[in-house]
């Protein structure tokens, strides 16, 4: 069975520049346009020939969706908001007989299908920062083709994510994270996804919210959904 992941995030208000993901996120500007010699370096491509006016609040929106498959096939462990994701094996249902006889269920570890390590949550704050700018995505500044980033661990384009805020003059005003999956479960995660995001991004606490809801219970049993029918491998 493929499990999906679905981070939607809000970032929200910046007393000096904003932004907001679904993943959204505000930011407030005092001076978006502000390049003080201090600033880092960031690439041509996040340096567009208009302005980037100064505004109250800029708010972007960040999405992003991984497959999970067993940890042979994906080759790397599920991680995400920057933590791996432990977990007991989860039943899933070779449809193609490459580990057991075809449409069997086994039990596996569970992996992320990605060129970068597939983290969900970085990944869908880093393109709401670049939204709220009216940026490139970030599938354009970090290119799956691109072997720099195979494998990478994804709190390198938080990072730069960061850089460029502070190249504009912004800062985060909050992020509220929705996380969709249904398994493994994260609840217990949470707290040290949300104390990476606060370091990550040079915030507080109070700034940073992470949810999470599943996909089964709140949308497929309502349709008359079987649970064998959840277990089934889709892409």
């Amino acid at each position: 069975m493929h499990r999906l992941l679905l981070p939607i995030f809000s970032l929200v208000t910046i007393p000096t520049g904003a932004f907001t993901t679904r993943s959204s996120f505000h930011s407030n500007s005092q001076n978006s346009i502000l390049r003080s010699t201090s600033s880092p370096e960031v690439d041509d491509i996040l340096k567009p020939a208009y302005d980037i006016e100064t505004i109250p609040i800029r708010i972007g929106h960040g999405f992003d969706i991984h497959r999970m498959a067993p940890l042979e096939e994906a080759g790397q462990p599920v991680v995400i908001g920057g933590v791996v994701i432990t977990h007991e094996d989860q039943k899933w249902k070779d449809v193609e007989g490459e580990y057991v006889p075809a449409n069997s269920y086994y039990k596996t570890q569970l992996g992320l299908i990605a060129h970068s390590d597939g983290d969900v949550v970085y990944h869908s704050i880093v393109d709401a920062i670049f939204g709220a700018l009216t940026l490139p995505d970030i599938g354009q500044v970090f290119q799956d083709t691109d072997p720099r980033w195979k494998g990478c661990d994804s709190s390198k384009f938080m990072d730069y994510a960061y850089d460029v805020m502070e190249y504009y003059g912004c800062r985060i005003g909050n992020v509220d994270v929705t996380l969709i999956l249904e398994r493994p479960k994260v609840a217990g995660f949470k707290p040290a996804m949300k104390e990476n995001i606060v370091r990550l991004l040079k915030t507080t606490e109070g700034r940073v919210n992470i949810k999470a809801r599943t996909w089964f219970e709140r949308y497929c049993k309502k349709r008359n959904v079987t649970d064998d029918a959840n277990d089934d491998n889709n892409d």
